[in-house]
């Protein structure tokens, strides 16, 4: 007996998406202000000037980079803004917070592009584990946004799906 083996979730309309798909290449950094304050704890104006001054910043060229301080500090907020339009002219993507925050705001750009009818009325299910790093906070944005369009949606593979969402009839 050889029977050919058939894959019904190939053959079926359920569309199976992986946030992977849509994770743009590039390093994520962090830039921590910490090494341009005084002892790293005090911000002194004209240090901190000079050292932006002299950084080289064409380092960070095609990054993905959030400003953070590490240390408990008091940091003005003109700080971060001057480092980051010092980081905006090589960087891909310049924000202030942490690496979670910045995954969050790549994840935003990628998504404004996405034309999410491309779901309209199918069944999706949405891959829950990948290779890349890609925050909680990110998955449960892309399935509010598929939610608006799709007919159904179910989360892990397609042999153990657990159902989040039908469009009532």
């Amino acid at each position: 007996m050889s029977e050919e083996i058939i894959n019904r979730v190939e053959n079926s309309n359920l569309i199976q998406v992986s946030l992977d798909e849509f994770y743009p290449k590039g390093e994520r950094i962090l830039f921590d202000i910490k090494g341009f304050l005084k002892e790293e704890i005090i911000l002194v104006e004209k240090e901190f000037r000079d050292k932006v001054k002299n950084t080289n910043w064409e380092g960070y060229q095609g990054q993905y980079v959030g400003v953070v301080c590490s240390v408990d500090a008091i940091v003005p907020l003109w700080a971060f803004m001057l480092i980051a339009s010092q980081l905006e002219p090589f960087a891909k993507k310049v924000i202030y917070g942490n690496r979670e925050d910045l995954e969050k705001a790549i994840f935003s750009d990628v998504f404004s592009g996405i034309d999410f009818n491309d779901y309209k009325d199918r069944s999706v299910i949405l891959k829950g584990c990948g290779k890349y790093p890609i925050p909680e906070s990110v998955v449960v944005d892309f399935s509010i946004k598929l939610q608006k369009v799709a007919k159904n949606i179910m989360f892990g593979e397609a042999c153990s799906a657990v159902p989040l969402f039908k469009r009532p009839k």
